[in-house]
């Protein structure tokens, strides 16, 4: 398995906006901001716990958040 690339709240919080904005329906929807998950050092140790809709639809953001944070947990780690 590949490290994972420490990223801070802020960094994160942009890297995971930015693909949420890519997404299908979901350029209008952000992220409020990342939680770390408790006891768990490395890998997706961070969670998305609200998104601000906008005008998406929330079965597009639901399909989009899940996408991300599977995609981007592998990649980045929150410290």
């Amino acid at each position: 398995m590949t490290e994972s690339i420490g990223k801070t709240n802020a960094e994160l919080t942009e890297l995971v906006n930015e693909a949420l904005g890519d997404q299908p329906g979901c350029e209008t929807a952000r992220i409020t901001g990342l939680q770390p998950v408790p006891g768990v050092r490395g890998g997706r140790n961070w969670e998305i716990p609200s998104v601000a809709l906008g005008d998406s639809l929330i079965s597009d953001v639901d399909r989009a958040v899940i996408t991300i944070h599977r995609r981007l947990g592998r990649t980045f780690h929150l410290i």
